[in-house]
């Protein structure tokens, strides 16, 4: 589950890229941003380096090539869209607020943002196959924690954890897919957890 990705950090305010010295991490968020935007077949050197108010030579003083672009965008996409969410919530105690917060939160970033998707679809690229996996394991087991905590048996706590996930995913696709066919109600997320925490 995603929270709000990282813009590159070209901005107006900021003086041109010829004046600073972009770094591997502006090259991997301006290709995500791509990625969102256009799918993989958008990640392309010379649209990213004007993007970003560079040349080319920016780009091969970090990167090889534009596989080793793509592989650095997706483990920053990994870094910001799990590691980085995790560990925010950690200073919560209670693993109910942990739950809820996380589920509402990332609801309603990947509603903003179509990355995810963009990269759902693009699962037949071994980078992304690897990267998607890694990341559904590692969300996926920390939601199972947080329902072990919660007092659930850990087969029951798992099964709920992909139920969450998998709801997740859904609401995700039809938000950017087909909006119309979510309800418009906004205590409908608030629904899908109330039944996810029910206990038998």
């Amino acid at each position: 589950m995603v929270p709000r990705r990282p813009a590159p950090r070209q901005t107006a305010s900021q003086p041109p890229a010829s004046r600073r010295r972009l770094t591997a991490r502006d090259w991997a968020d301006a290709a995500l941003t791509a990625i969102g935007e256009g799918g993989l077949a958008a990640v392309a050197v010379e649209p990213l380096a004007a993007r970003l108010g560079t040349t080319k030579g920016s780009f091969y003083w970090h990167f090889a090539n534009r596989e080793a672009l793509i592989e650095a965008a997706l483990l920053r996409w990994e870094e910001t869209g799990t590691e980085a969410v995790i560990a925010a919530l950690a200073p919560e105690p209670d693993p109910e607020k942990r739950l809820r917060t996380l589920f509402l939160n990332a609801t309603a970033s990947a509603a903003e943002d179509s990355l995810e998707v963009s990269l759902l679809a693009t699962a037949d690229h071994p980078r992304v196959a690897a990267v998607l996996h890694r990341v559904t394991e590692r969300r996926v087991a920390y939601v199972s924690r947080l329902f072990e905590e919660l007092g659930f048996p850990p087969a029951a706590a798992a099964r709920r954890a992909l139920l969450a996930y998998t709801s997740y995913l859904g609401h995700t696709h039809l938000t950017h897919a087909a909006p119309g066919a979510l309800p418009r109600d906004p205590e409908y997320l608030e629904s899908v957890l109330e039944t996810l925490l029910r206990k038998a």
